[in-house]
Parts: C-alpha cells; sequence; structure tokens
C-alpha cells in the first residue's frame, strides 16, 4: 500500500507526521510522493487559528477530490476539536490528538491495513523531500494564554524520557539526517513531568549522538536562564531562537495571560545577544487582541523596530470558541487586524532586510536541501546558515553543492526579491 502523509500547522504536525511515515514504512508500505498515487491519505491538520481551520478544510476536500479511491484517514487540532468531522462520509477514520501516538497501529487494525515485509526507515525523510528532521519531545501546555485555543486540543504536558529521544536522534543520524530540530508545545517546559528540563535533554544529545545541527522549535520566553544559554557554546547547537511576543504592549500582555513583559523580554533579547553574538532571534505577533487600542498597536510596533527581529511571523487575532479571548469586549474590527496586520509585515520586511545584509561578505556552513530555483537567472540550491537565515548557492559548477551537504558558503549579496542571502560562485 502507498501512504500519502500531510500536514498543515506547525513542527510539531511535522514532527508527527515524521514518526508516522516511519510506521508505516517499518509495517511495510511505501511512501507516495503525491496523494494521486496514495491507496492511503493521512492529513494532521490545524486549528491555531480561524484561518488554519479554513485551510485544514479546504486540504481535507482536495484530497477527497485528487483520489476518491483512497482511504481518508484524519488526525491534530482540528479534527480533534471538532469530532463531528468523523461524520462526514468522505473520512475513513479519525484519530484525536489523544490516540495520534498510536495512529499508525489504529489505522491499520480499523483499516484492516495487509502489511508487508518492513522497509528501511532510511527513505522516510528524504521521499518526502526534506533534510532536516522534526523530533517531539513533548506535547501539551499548563499554561492557559486567553489566546490559545492548542493548548485544550493538545491537553496536559508530557514528556518523552531523554533515552527516547537520543535513540531516535541516534536513528535519524545512521539514516543521514544532518539536522535536527527538537519541537513541543510548550517545549521550555519540557521534563518537568520527568524531573528533568530542556537544558538536560539538550547536553545528553549533544553528548551522546554525532549530530552535526541541533535546533530548537519555539520557544516561551519565560522558560530561559544563563544556563540554557551557555550550551550555545557547543558549535553543534545552533544559534538561532524562536520567541513568541505576541504584544510589546504590557496592557495587552495582561489581558492574554502572558507570563513575560515586554521589559523582561528585552532583557532576555539583550542578554541573548551578549552570550551569542550570532544569535538569529525571531518571533510571533497577534495583532488586533480584543480591547487593543492604537497606543497599544504602536507600543508593539515600537518594541519589534527596538528589539530587530529578523523575522515576524503576523496573525490577525482569531477568535477561538472555547477561549477567554473569544468571550472578550471590544473585539477588534477586521478592517482594522487587516491594517495593522500589513503595518507589521512592512517593518518586518525592513528588518529582515538590515539583518540579513550584516552578513554580507562572511562566510558559515550551510546545510544544503533538495529545494533548487533561480536567482538573477542563476541556477540555485538553498540551505540554511547556522543562525537559520535562508542561502542560495550556485547549482552548477565543479563545486556545486549536493543535497543534505554542509558546504561553506562566502556570502556575496542579498536578493531581497527572494528574501535569501546569495553565495558567491567558486
Amino acid at each position: 500500500m502507498q501512504v500519502a502523509l500531510t500536514a498543515l500547522g506547525c513542527r510539531l504536525n511535522e514532527a508527527e507526521l515524521e514518526r508516522w511515515a516511519a510506521g508505516f514504512q517499518a509495517a511495510g508500505h511505501r511512501l507516495a510522493q503525491t496523494m494521486e498515487e496514495a491507496d492511503l491519505v493521512v492529513v494532521n491538520t490545524c486549528a491555531v487559528t480561524g484561518e488554519a481551520v479554513k485551510k485544514s478544510r479546504q486540504l481535507l476536500r482536495r484530497a477527497r477530490r485528487r483520489n476518491a479511491q483512497a482511504k481518508l484517514v484524519v488526525s491534530g487540532c482540528y479534527a480533534t476539536l471538532q469530532p463531528e468531522i468523523e461524520q462526514d462520509a468522505d473520512i475513513d477514520l479519525l484519530v484525536s490528538n489523544a490516540d495520534k501516538e498510536r495512529l499508525v497501529d489504529i489505522v491499520r487494525r480499523e483499516l484492516a491495513l495487509e502489511d508487508a515485509a518492513a522497509r528501511a526507515p532510511a527513505a522516510a525523510l528524504f521521499a518526502r523531500g526534506r533534510n532536516r528532521a522534526f523530533v517531539k519531545a513533548q506535547d501539551g501546555c499548563r499554561h492557559r494564554c486567553a489566546f490559545c485555543i492548542v493548548t485544550i486540543a493538545r491537553g496536559a504536558e508530557r514528556s518523552r524520557p531523554i533515552e527516547d529521544i537520543v535513540v531516535e536522534i541516534k536513528g535519524l543520524r545512521r539514516q543521514g539526517i544532518r539536522e535536527v530540530v527538537l519541537t513541543g508545545v510548550h517545549l521550555g517546559g519540557y521534563g518537568r513531568d520527568l524531573k528533568t528540563d530542556l537544558p538536560a535533554l539538550i547536553e545528553r544529545v549533544l553528548a551522546e549522538t554525532t549530530l552535526p545541527r541541533l535546533r530548537l522549535g519555539s520557544v516561551e520566553p519565560w522558560d530561559l536562564n544563563e544556563r540554557f544559554f551557555s550550551l550555545f557554546d557547543n558549535p553543534r547547537f545552533m544559534p538561532h531562537l524562536h520567541l513568541p511576543l505576541q504584544s510589546g504592549s504590557d496592557a495587552v500582555l495582561r489581558r492574554m495571560g502572558r507570563r513575560c513583559k515586554s521589559a523582561a523580554f528585552a532583557a532576555l533579547a539583550r542578554a541573548a545577544r551578549e552570550r551569542v553574538p550570532a544569535m538569529n532571534l525571531t518571533t510571533d505577533v497577534i495583532a488586533g487582541f480584543p480591547g487593543e487600542t492604537d497606543e497599544e498597536w504602536r507600543q508593539t510596533m515600537a518594541f519589534c523596530r527596538r528589539l530587530g527581529f529578523s523575522h515576524i511571523h503576523v496573525f490577525p487575532y482569531s477568535p477561538r470558541v472555547g477561549t477567554r479571548a473569544a468571550e472578550l469586549p471590544d473585539q477588534t474590527p477586521t478592517e482594522v487586524k487587516q491594517r495593522r496586520c500589513r503595518q507589521l509585515q512592512a517593518l518586518a520586511r525592513q528588518l529582515r532586510r538590515d539583518f540579513a545584509r550584516h552578513w554580507v561578505g562572511r562566510s558559515f556552513p550551510v546545510l544544503v536541501e533538495d529545494a533548487t530555483g533561480e536567482i538573477n537567472g542563476a541556477a540555485m540550491r538553498f540551505g540554511y546558515s547556522p543562525n537559520y537565515l535562508r542561502v542560495a548557492l550556485p547549482a552548477t559548477g565543479a563545486k556545486a553543492p549536493r543535497p543534505n551537504e554542509i558546504a561553506i558558503a562566502r556570502v556575496a549579496d542579498y536578493n531581497e526579491a527572494a528574501g535569501v542571502l546569495v553565495a558567491a560562485r567558486g
């Protein structure tokens, strides 16, 4: 049987997809490159915003339209929060978040899959055109930010034992994987239920594996301390942090139920850059949270400008039924949210350009991916620097890098239209 897997939303969804891919291969099934050629389609849905829900619905309809004969299995946050979609005749099986760790076994049992000889899992990631592996370290969150539906969909915090994570990364390394991203809903809270913590996990991964590059997914700023930042002394721990800000206004942060005020966030960013000069900080911001005034929005704009994030993921606030924010008065009009998003996106482009140009003329190792394209008419391959800047490298010539190679790139220019640093030829 050929299995197609696809996900929307966060890196945690991608990490789960990768484990399912390996599980289906271990049962003897092939990974399909497209939905059209699959006998089974598995979709990991998202519900973080109203737009994510819309895209999840569209993806399910597209999967059925493209391949009416395939079995369709649905999991993820949207499926968990809206279990009535299982009554849709076009869906063959719904697996909730509570059961998704056993998804492969559930699918094999409920859909009576006939397994074959196990296949080597080495192709599980590369077959999906990926060079970077996402590894799930924990799930769930003990905090309840007013806007967040994910903590409801994902439930209480649960951490995987360090030994299990190390074993998984060793297996990925044997398959040829050079970079792993640790992910979770509340990654910084890793280990609280196991009497350990995130720094201990990182230390063990670096000490017990030969993985060349280790990254983190999104980490809440209140979880980080000096011991954490000392881990970046190891050059295999990549100097990039995605720290969700959500607002630069303390009044808005209070209404959101966030645990970090703007001054503390700024102090953390300053300390991170002083401790790790190459550090790249990126963030999330919600535009138009209920009751957000023009002055509070100006505070957010000014804060982002002052902090100089290289990337800002801007969300218009989306009311999610079941969250405290959905019941707050003074919901912001759609046109105001859209205008604020455009303002911050324009600033984000400027900040990204300023940060990227700082690296022109320098050299650093780039993990080359399968992705190819053109820059100014020249064939290019793309990859990421240690601090997560996208880099284009010449794809032709004797010294052209190969996919999954870590190549030294000497940056000659920044192409703003493509949003990439461009490496010199040769």
